[in-house]
């Protein structure tokens, strides 16, 4: 089984969990790497979530040097409420192992600037 969501055009390197455990050792294996990871935290019943699909993607294929992982909250509720994820969507980006930024609703213009910044920064 990939990671890669079926719903998502192969040609996207935007991976999706459905499992906690293969969540959780991915996240380990990210806290020994410097690349930046953005996590778009969604629910499938969630309208701004699907309005923020194709930014998603379009920054994914932009952003070739940044992972984009999508988490359903239905479905990993433990992942979500592990990193108190109370609005949708809400996006992550974690470098190490530890969240860098947050942004919450549909804001791409934010979420974009705050990519653009944390990619470059080397801890």
């Amino acid at each position: 089984m990939g990671y890669l969501s079926g719903s998502l055009q192969s040609s996207s390197n935007i991976l999706s969990f459905h499992s906690t455990a293969k969540w959780n050792a991915h996240l380990n294996a990210s806290k020994v790497t410097n690349k930046l990871m953005v996590i778009d935290f969604n629910a499938r019943w969630c309208k701004p979530c699907k309005s923020m699909d194709p930014v998603i993607q379009d920054y994914a294929a932009r952003y070739t040097d940044v992972e984009f992982i999508k988490i359903d909250v239905d479905d990993l509720m433990e992942v979500s409420e592990a990193f108190q994820v109370q609005t949708l969507p809400t996006f992550l980006l974690i470098k190490k192992g530890k969240v860098a930024a947050r942004v919450t609703g549909v804001r791409k213009e934010e979420l974009q600037k705050l990519i653009e910044n944390h990619r470059r920064v080397i801890v």
